[in-house]
C-alpha cells in the first residue's frame, strides 16, 4: 500500500517522481487492448487514478464480477429508480489496492437484490440510428437495455471515445447534445460517476452502460443548468468568478433559497428549483471559468466538494457521531471524472470548460438541497482520529501525520456496504493529489491544506461509517435528519 504515498501523494523528498504519476493518467493502450462494447478486461496495471500496484488475481476478478453485472444486472436495482453501483464498487476496491477475496466479498453483498437484465426490444434499436427518434423512448428505463445495446453497437465501428464525443462531448452544441448532458448531471450524478469509471479504466463495455444510464435519466434539472449557463454568458469579457466559497455562502446568505427545501419534500433539489429557481440560477449564473484556468477550478472545485461534504459531517450537529451526507457526499465521488476529461486529448477545451462549469453548478444548487450545512474548516483541522485516540499509552505522542492515507483507506476494503464509502475514501485521495500542486497559489482559495488536515479527512470517512448508527444521513441541514445518530457520549444503547 506504500506505492500509492510515492506515486500520487508526492512530499519534498518524492516530488520529482509526479511526472511518472501524471504518466500513469493516460495508460498505455496495451492496458485495455482486450476489452470491447461486449467485454470487460482490466489489467493489473490499470488500477485508475490511485496507480497502485495490483495482482493478476485481483484483475481477473474484477474482470469476471464486472462481466457478470454487465451481462445479468439492470441499471436500477428497483423500479423507483435505485442505482445498481456494483461497477463502481469493483473498481473502487481494486483501484485502491483491495484483493481478489474483497472485491469478491463486495459484490456478493450486493449482487443479490439486483434485477436481471431485460431483454432488448430490436425495433428500438433499430429505430435509435436515427437519433431524433430517441425522444420516443429518453428517461424511461424501460428501454434500457436497448440504448445499452444500441451504443455497443455504435463501439464496432467507432471507438468508445469517438462515440462519448457524438453523443455527449462534441463543441458543437445542439438541442440533443445538451439535453443529453443534462440527463448526464441527474440522478444525483450517478450517470457521471458510471461515465467515470468507464472512462478512467477505458472500458468500452462500462462507457456503453454510462451513455444508456444517461439516456434513460430525467432532465427536470434542465432548466437550472441552462438558463444559469445562459446568465453567465452574458457576463462581460473582464468578468472574473468569485472563489468557490464565496459562492457557497451567498447560496447560504440568500434566505429563500436557503429555506426552499423541506424536510418532507420527497426530492430537495426539485423543491429548490420549484420555490427559489430565480435565486438560485442567480448564484449558477455568477459561475464562469475561463479556458486558461481550467486546472486550478477543477482543484477548486474538488477540494470544495470535500470540504463541504466534511464540514456538514462534523459542524452541523458537533454533538453527534460525524456522518457524511447521502447527497453532497455523491458530489466528492463523482470529481474524480474531471481529472480523467482534463487529461484527454480527444474532448475540445470549451467542452471541458463547460462539463466543470456545469458540475460547480450542480454543487451550488446540492448543497442548497440539503439546507446550507454549517460549514467549517476548523472542525476538519482539529479533528481526532478515532484509531488514534485508541493507541497505547506510549504510543499516544504518535501525530496524525504520520499515518499513511492508504493505511486509512484500507480500513474501508472489508466496510459492508454498496461501495460507497470506499468511493468517498478513493476520491479524497485524488482531491488530495490534485490539491497538492496548488496550495501555496494564492490565485486558488483551497479550504483543506496539508497532509495533516488531508489525513484526517481520511480517517474522517472511515470513523463516520464504523460509528454508531447509520453509514449516512440525508439532508444534513435539517434535525430531523440526525435522529437515529447517537450522540458520541452515548453508546449504540442510548446508554451514557
Amino acid at each position: 500500500m506504500r506505492a500509492f504515498t510515492r506515486l500520487l501523494l508526492p512530499t519534498t523528498t518524492t516530488l520529482t517522481r509526479t511526472t511518472r504519476v501524471v504518466s500513469l493518467f493516460r495508460p498505455s493502450s496495451r492496458f485495455y487492448s482486450m476489452a470491447t462494447p461486449y467485454k470487460v478486461h482490466i489489467s493489473p496495471q490499470n488500477t485508475g487514478l490511485w496507480a497502485v500496484p495490483q495482482t493478476e488475481e485481483a484483475a481477473k476478478k474484477a474482470s469476471l464480477l464486472l462481466q457478470e453485472d454487465l451481462e445479468k444486472h439492470h441499471t436500477f436495482f428497483n423500479e423507483e429508480g435505485f442505482h445498481n453501483h456494483i461497477p463502481h464498487h469493483i473498481l473502487a476496491l481494486f483501484g485502491t489496492g483491495a484483493d481478489a477475496s474483497s472485491l469478491q466479498k463486495g459484490y456478493d453483498g450486493n449482487a443479490h437484490y439486483q434485477r436481471p437484465a431485460l431483454p432488448p426490444h430490436p425495433e428500438v434499436i433499430q429505430e435509435l440510428r436515427d437519433w431524433d427518434h430517441a425522444r420516443e423512448y429518453l428517461g424511461n428505463e424501460k428501454y434500457y437495455p436497448d440504448f445499452l445495446r444500441f451504443f455497443q453497437k455504435e463501439m464496432e465501428t467507432q471507438s468508445w471515445e469517438d462515440v462519448v464525443l457524438k453523443y455527449l462531448f462534441k463543441a458543437e452544441r445542439d438541442d440533443a447534445t445538451d439535453d443529453m448532458l443534462v440527463r448526464l448531471y441527474s440522478g444525483f450524478l450517478h450517470p457521471l460517476i458510471q461515465l467515470m469509471c468507464g472512462m478512467e479504466w477505458s472500458q468500452p463495455a462500462i462507457v456503453a452502460e454510462a451513455l444508456a444510464q444517461v439516456a434513460v435519466h430525467g432532465n427536470d434539472i434542465k432548466p437550472l443548468l441552462l438558463e444559469s449557463e445562459k446568465l453567465a454568458n452574458e457576463q462581460d469579457g473582464n468578468y472574473a468568478m468569485p472563489d468557490l466559497v464565496e459562492l457557497y455562502d451567498a447560496v447560504k446568505r440568500d434566505e429563500k433559497l436557503a429555506n426552499a427545501p423541506k424536510m418532507s419534500d420527497p426530492n430537495k433539489l426539485r423543491a429548490v428549483l420549484a420555490r427559489a429557481k430565480d435565486e438560485m440560477v442567480a448564484v449558477a449564473g455568477r459561475v464562469k471559468v475561463r479556458p486558461e484556468e481550467l486546472e486550478k477550478r477543477t482543484a477548486e472545485m474538488f477540494n470544495a466538494a470535500v470540504y463541504v461534504a466534511s464540514s456538514a459531517a462534523l459542524a452541523q450537529y458537533p454533538q453527534k457521531h460525524p456522518k457524511f451526507d447521502f447527497f453532497l457526499m455523491h458530489h466528492v465521488n463523482s470529481s474524480p471524472i474531471f481529472v480523467t476529461i482534463n487529461r484527454a486529448d480527444w474532448i475540445p477545451e470549451e467542452t471541458k470548460v463547460r462539463l466543470l462549469e456545469w458540475k460547480i453548478r450542480m454543487d451550488l444548487a446540492q448543497y442548497a438541497a440539503r439546507a446550507v450545512p454549517e460549514l467549517s474548516i476548523d472542525k476538519i483541522s482539529n479533528y481526532q482520529p478515532k484509531k488514534l485516540e485508541k493507541l497505547e499509552d506510549k504510543m499516544k505522542d504518535l501525530k496524525v501525520k504520520d499515518a499513511k492515507p492508504t493505511d486509512v483507506i484500507s480500513r474501508l476494503h472489508e466496510f459492508e456496504d454498496d461501495g460507497h464509502a470506499i468511493k468517498l475514501g478513493r476520491a479524497a485521495g485524488v482531491a488530495y493529489h490534485i490539491s497538492k500542486k496548488y496550495e501555496d497559489d494564492e490565485s486558488v482559495k483551497l479550504m483543506i491544506k496539508g497532509e495533516e488536515t488531508w489525513t484526517r479527512v481520511f480517517h474522517l470517512i472511515v470513523d463516520s461509517v464504523e460509528a454508531p448508527g447509520p453509514n449516512w444521513v440525508r439532508s444534513c441541514g435539517f434535525a430531523e435528519a440526525w435522529k437515529e445518530v447517537p450522540d458520541m457520549k452515548q453508546d449504540v444503547d442510548g446508554k451514557l
